[in-house]
């Protein structure tokens, strides 16, 4: 007999629905943290057995979470995106300087321009996560589309 299922690739509007409920994130950092540790505490994650079950379901579906011998661990993707999702926490942190930013930039566009030299200053002094500015001055070293 011929084996017709398929796997499929998950999309990201898949993988961030079902990260997007506040008890299954909760549920999935848990499990990030938690070193394969079987015990899951339900009560302190404000969780029903029923939602428990349904939660786990759709990150596992998803692909983001195995169960090995009774314990629930992250796939290699569920590690990637919970990195990512870490990323977007520290860097919600930086948010008004972020915006700072971005004001310093949109007051300066109408004139000549701020210099990526300056704004290179402005991001190297107001953050301090080299993970983030990194991803700042990639932007800025990338020339604008609509220009």
């Amino acid at each position: 007999m011929e084996n017709t299922s398929t796997i499929t690739i998950p999309s990201i509007a898949s993988i961030l629905k079902k990260i997007s409920d506040d008890k299954a994130l909760i549920l999935f950092n848990h499990i990030a943290v938690s070193d394969g540790d079987r015990y899951i505490p339900l009560r302190e994650m404000n969780l029903t057995t029923k939602q428990y079950y349904s939660r786990i379901s759709g990150l596992l579906d998803a692909g983001l979470v195995k169960r090995h011998k009774g314990k629930y661990s992250l796939t290699m993707l569920g590690k990637v995106v919970y990195q990512s999702q870490m990323i977007i926490g520290k860097t919600l942190t930086y948010h008004w300087k972020l915006k700072a930013i971005e004001s310093i930039e949109m007051s300066a566009s109408g004139s000549s321009g701020l210099p990526s030299e300056e704004i290179t200053q402005l991001i190297n002094a107001l953050i301090d996560n080299h993970q983030i500015r990194d991803i700042l001055m990639k932007s800025i070293s990338v020339p604008s589309i609509d220009t």
